[in-house]
């Protein structure tokens, strides 16, 4: 279903990740307590940061290195918790998009990892996170072209080349979005950094809490992954 390729593990000996499928959703709108969940979380992390630099966190430091690993710079293509991190403290705010990605959004400020819900409808086989060859295929989102990965980047590509993920954790694709039609999404937060092992079992733990909370009719199963275990074959919790 979703694995880390052993180049990749190879070469990241830090990657944790937690990995939750969620089926039997009925997305939308994030209902009021949803979003007063997560206005109260972006009020908290705001709190939290204060004056520090986000330079200075550990995790998104660790995204950074891991990022000029592989040839990117991380100031240019920020990891998606950094620049959702950038858009709170810069706007004050970050807006609701829907239930699914709210709920992401929400996890990924709150452990200052990237967190991300992908819509199943599009993929065809098993995920996979490897180095680009660069004979993939990715629009990206609000576009309808298609175009290659730089070769050696990391990407999520399902079994027919066609990528989800951009830059490990920078962009989703554009058919990856969740939206009204998402009934079945897979959901990934990832760390690097010393305490990428425990921060990432409560952001996945928080991931269910939530999903049970806001979508009580979906059947979900989680998986916690490192180079020992860089696979997920669902098992309903």
């Amino acid at each position: 279903m979703f694995s880390y390729d052993p180049l990749v593990t190879e070469r990241y000996p830090t990657i944790r990740a937690g990995v939750l499928l969620a089926t039997g959703l009925s997305n939308g709108p994030s209902p009021a307590q949803l979003q007063e969940e997560f206005r109260a979380q972006q009020d908290a992390t705001r709190t939290e940061i204060g004056t520090r630099a986000l330079s200075a966190i550990p995790s998104l430091v660790a995204w950074r290195r891991a990022f000029s690993s592989f040839g990117v710079k991380p100031t240019q293509y920020r990891n998606a918790a950094e620049a959702l991190l950038r858009r709170l403290l810069k706007q004050g705010s970050i807006p609701s998009i829907n239930l699914l990605v709210d709920i992401a959004n929400l996890v990924s400020i709150r452990y200052r990892l990237p967190a991300a819900a992908f819509d199943q409808a599009h993929v065809s086989g098993a995920t996979a996170v490897r180095f680009a060859d660069g004979a993939e295929s990715f629009t990206d989102l609000g576009s309808r072209r298609l175009v290659p990965p730089a070769p050696g980047e990391v990407v999520f590509v399902d079994q027919v080349g066609v990528v989800s993920a951009r830059r490990w954790c920078w962009r989703q694709s554009a058919q990856s979005a969740t939206g009204p039609k998402t009934v079945e999404a897979l959901f990934t937060v990832e760390g690097h950094h010393v305490r990428a092992e425990a921060d990432v079992a409560s952001a996945a733990s928080d991931l269910v809490e939530l999903l049970r909370r806001y979508q009580p009719d979906a059947q979900v199963s989680v998986g916690l992954l490192s180079p020992e275990d860089p696979g997920f074959n669902p098992s309903v919790v």
